[in-house]
């Protein structure tokens, strides 16, 4: 093996690799890649996470949304359901009627 006395290491290595701007740019790439808060690793596993999130809430919202587009068709065709749903959802009552509303623990 030989070995070199300490200048002369800096004699193999490319003329590019010793400009400062590219050392600039390949610290900042480093940089951008592994350690700043939005790197690529970390911002991709983050990414699919929450696209598998809002997938499920979507997926919640729609099975909502069609319950509640089946119980307003029920809701136009019968008028004893009506009656039913207002005094269930909002406590409505007839002017000779008392509401008593017992909540269970």
């Amino acid at each position: 093996m030989v070995r070199l006395p300490p200048m002369q290491f800096l004699t193999h290595i490319p003329s590019w690799l010793k400009n400062k701007y590219v050392l600039t740019a390949i610290g900042f790439c480093i940089w951008m890649l592994f350690f700043d808060d939005r790197d690529f690793i970390t911002t991709h596993f983050r990414h699919t996470e929450e696209l598998k999130k809002l997938e499920q809430s979507k997926k919640y919202y729609q099975e909502q949304i069609a319950g509640t587009r089946s119980e307003l068709d029920k809701l136009k065709t019968n008028p004893g359901l009506i009656e039913k749903y207002a005094r269930e959802k909002y406590l409505m009552k007839r002017d000779n009627e008392d509401v008593f509303i017992i909540r269970e623990k």
